[in-house]
């Protein structure tokens, strides 16, 4: 060991007594050190140690970036176990390649589809895993240029593909990015696959590459995109029922990929009148023309622009997706009186509406049986399972978080009767063509609702509350906390600990009658012995309340750091007299849960 060496070893031991670096960051950073996997990069840290970066260090190096909901998703930065760079990007690829290989054993034909959104180093980490994927043996389908999510679940199913790998970080900010992993399903990585894919990763020695050019070239990697635009956009339009058209739409992309999906669905179906939002349009990584920066279209904020264009041009609905369009996001007038003011959807209120339309079309076709079925997670409103009951056909919602349990329960319980899957978070999913939530069927379906309900004199909240009439109002909010970096990753055990072993008696002024510990799968009456619930397995808390469908949620993210509260109310239709005034009690309710849980939790 030379004296330099010794003096950045030493530099790292005073840092770590010091505090200004994690016990676990100092021992990642010295693996990059030393370890001859990481030799390329030995250099760089080196430099960052001389110089001082110990916050830099710390936090990019405070743990191993980790696989969560849908796959490794994090901040970029060009060193660190932490962090997405071409080292933690590899590793994935090359984790993934040498499980595949070793599942489905020797003399199996392999191949892999990778396609990417529009980020910062998108289309660089998508060749690279085609380098890592080919030099396995891979036969790798390639989109080249920026295409959806679903399209690429779509292209693993439709090239019967091993496995498949999507550059994307969804709507996280434009610091980050990340792979999700796909498997010949055409569904995110479930178990056992997902735990042998993770130890995998995790001990990737050396990342072996091909050249992007010369695979290519040898017909190894194959540019695919023209196919499968058509067919992917022509499976989506089976999902198309006939009727009115006439809707005026605006339509964001929030600077993604939306358009190469959304605007060819739409036309195809024949809505003429839709309006590519301009301020939008450009796939940009940056996303400047988005409050925030965040392209998130759960966030009402991101539609204000949109809205303001939608009231100038005399629109009737504005749609927005997600950077890669498996999310969608609306907003629509109260009414269709002049002047009325526009609000957006929750997903929720979407997932309730779209549940509704499609039960609705299937019954009239005579296409719906007992059989059929509704598929939803935990954490998604009750709205939707009383209307799958209304139209006599099963819910399926005894999942966690995540659309891939959603795929998987389609699989497990037959496609040939799978009718709509929905998760809070914005994302839908009708027919079997993919196996992920997309949001050019999304966008296809509320267009054709939408423009029935105009046809008959009514929006898409008038239309919410005829369903709150007939099924009770059921309001919902989500609180999303940061708890960046290891401190808060140590925080968010403390408050999932503290709703497990010492929940609050009451929240928002409603007393807590059980707890549901879904990662212990205890099911616990106040005051009473935990007994064994079923359910599946996952860091996830609900609080049931005394009043009945009110209850609260508490789980941390898989994929960013930060700790979700959940709130559901609920009134029944029988208890209903003034929609207005039962609406602003249940809203009331949502905030004082939301108090209660911050105090709770001390955030």
């Amino acid at each position: 060991m030379s004296a330099t060496d010794r003096e950045t070893l030493s530099l790292i031991e005073q840092a770590a007594a010091n505090g200004r670096i994690s016990a676990t960051a100092a021992v990642n950073i010295r693996a990059w050190l030393n370890e001859p996997r990481f030799a390329e990069y030995a250099g760089e840290v080196a430099a960052h140690v001389a110089t001082g970066k110990w916050q830099q260090l710390d936090d990019v190096f405070w743990n191993v970036i980790p696989f969560g909901t849908g796959g490794r998703r994090g901040r970029m930065y060009p060193i660190g176990s932490g962090a997405i760079n071409d080292r933690t990007i590899g590793e994935s690829a090359q984790g993934l390649a040498d499980y595949v290989k070793d599942t489905l054993g020797a003399g199996a034909m392999l191949s892999c589809a990778i396609a990417y959104d529009t980020r910062h180093r998108s289309e660089h980490f998508a060749r690279l895993c085609a380098e890592v994927m080919a030099a396995a043996g891979f036969t790798v389908y390639f989109l080249q240029g920026h295409r959806s999510t679903p399209e690429l679940s779509f292209l693993v199913r439709c090239k019967r593909c091993s496995c498949g790998i999507m550059v994307t970080a969804s709507h996280n900010p434009p610091s980050d990015n990340a792979v999700k992993v796909y498997w010949s399903t055409g569904g995110q990585i479930l178990p056992p696959h997902d735990k042998g894919i993770v130890e995998r990763v995790m001990n990737a020695q050396q990342i072996q590459r091909a050249n992007f050019d010369e695979m290519r070239s040898a017909g190894q990697i194959i540019a695919c995109q023209e196919e499968v635009d058509t067919r992917f956009q022509e499976a989506v339009l089976t999902q198309a029922t006939p009727g009115p058209r006439n809707l005026k739409i605006i339509y964001s992309p929030l600077h993604g990929v939306g358009a190469t999906a959304v605007m060819p669905v739409l036309a195809g179906s024949g809505f003429r009148d839709v309006e590519l939002f301009a301020l939008q349009a450009k796939p940009d990584g940056d996303f400047p023309n988005v409050p925030g920066h965040v392209s998130n279209p759960e966030n009402p904020a991101v539609f204000a622009a949109i809205i303001e264009r939608a009231i100038d041009v005399g629109a009737d609905l504005a749609l927005a997706t997600d950077p890669d369009c498996d999310r969608i996001g609306c907003a629509a007038p109260l009414t269709f009186a002049r002047q009325a003011p526009w609000h957006t959807l929750t997903g929720n209120q979407i997932g309730a509406l779209l549940a509704d339309y499609i039960l609705e079309n299937r019954k009239a076709a005579r296409r719906l049986t007992p059989e059929h079925f509704l598929v939803q997670t935990l954490v998604t409103t009750q709205c939707i399972r009383r209307i799958g009951d209304s139209y006599g056909v099963r819910t399926i919602g005894d999942l966690l978080v995540g659309f891939k349990w959603i795929a998987g329960a389609i699989d497990d319980n037959g496609p040939e009767k799978f009718v709509f899957g929905c998760e809070e978070s914005h994302g839908y999913l009708a027919g079997t063509y993919v196996r992920d939530k997309d949001g050019a069927v999304a966008s296809l379906l509320l267009c054709e609702l939408a423009a029935k309900l105009k046809a008959a004199g009514q929006t898409l909240h008038e239309k919410l509350d005829a369903l709150f009439w007939q099924h009770g109002i059921h309001a919902e909010r989500t609180v999303s906390i940061q708890m960046p970096g290891s401190e808060g990753m140590e925080r968010m055990k403390e408050v999932m600990e503290a709703f497990r072993v010492a929940p609050p008696a009451e929240v928002g002024g409603d007393r807590v009658v059980q707890v549901r510990d879904y990662l212990n799968q205890t099911l616990t009456p106040r005051g009473g012995k935990s007994r064994p619930l079923a359910g599946p397995n996952g860091d996830l808390v609900i609080l049931d309340l005394a009043r009945e469908g009110n209850y609260v949620a508490c789980r941390p993210s898989g994929t960013e750091p930060k700790i979700k509260f959940y709130m559901f109310t609920y009134m029944p239709p029988e208890q209903l007299a003034d929609l207005s005034d039962a609406k602003q009690q249940l809203e009331d309710r949502l905030s004082s849960m939301e108090d209660a849980l911050r105090k709770f939790a001390g955030v």
